[in-house]
């Protein structure tokens, strides 16, 4: 199995889709003003968190001025932007130990949880193409085969929510009937592993209220609930007498 490193290098080193590597480069040029002399990561974003994470959250893509700016999924765009939303909801779960995400050195660590996204570049108004969806699958693919311990997936907007389905049906693992994204609602996969919808934390969910605090927290500790069954199952069985 190839580690995390591993994975990591080649998704960096990734070339497979012009169109979105000439647009982030382009925007590592241009930048924004509030980050002028900031020097621009303008490559794709492998994911962050615990290698022995529990817990797999699956977003959308990078933000022009945020992951592509910092190299760090959900991170740098703007103080109360959706690295703070999601990393304040880790937090209050126990997942994350500070409840923002600014830039590489602010000393964030996630504990039992994982970040990953459909697609590693920034894409221009946020929208992939499918086929550039499917061209990021393997690094998903990978990534998740270096993170054995995941037992509960969380999906951050539909697009996190059917890579995933798209990911464990290369495996050959379909789940009928299809699960129907929807906040909140739990899915039990073929593989025995939980998917969970999420609203992603998007300015433009937060700000209108389709997304709340209150709704994201329900997500988390719906997770935290099923690791905690999860747990005590193992330990049911590891105490069960041998015949």
């Amino acid at each position: 199995m190839t580690g995390l490193p591993d994975v990591h290098a080649a998704i960096v080193s990734c070339a497979r889709c012009v169109r979105l590597r000439e647009y982030c480069e382009r925007i590592g040029r241009e930048k924004r003003r509030a980050f002028l002399h900031d020097t621009y990561w303008a490559r794709p974003v492998p994911g962050f968190g615990d290698p022995r994470a529990q817990l797999l959250l699956i977003g959308l893509a990078p933000a022009a001025h945020g992951a592509n700016r910092t190299g760090r999924v959900f991170t740098g765009d703007g103080v109360g932007g959706s690295g703070d939303f999601l990393m304040s909801a880790l937090y209050r779960a126990g997942f994350a130990n500070i409840p923002t995400s600014h830039h590489l050195a602010d000393g964030l660590t996630l504990q039992g949880a994982f970040i990953a996204a459909a697609v590693r570049c920034a894409p221009p108004d946020n929208k992939p193409t499918l086929e550039e969806i499917e061209n990021c699958l393997p690094h998903l693919d990978a990534e998740v085969a270096a993170l054995p311990a995941v037992r509960i997936v969380v999906g951050l907007g539909k697009v996190g929510f059917d890579a995933y389905l798209r990911l464990l049906a290369r495996r050959g693992i379909v789940a009928h009937p299809r699960p129907h994204f929807d906040h909140a609602a739990i899915h039990a996969l073929p593989n025995g592993q939980k998917l969970i919808g999420c609203y992603h934390p998007s300015r433009q969910n937060t700000n209108t209220g389709r997304l709340t605090a209150p709704m994201m927290d329900e997500v988390f500790r719906k997770a935290r609930r099923l690791l905690g069954r999860a747990a005590q199952a193992c330990t049911l069985q590891g105490d069960a007498p041998r015949r």
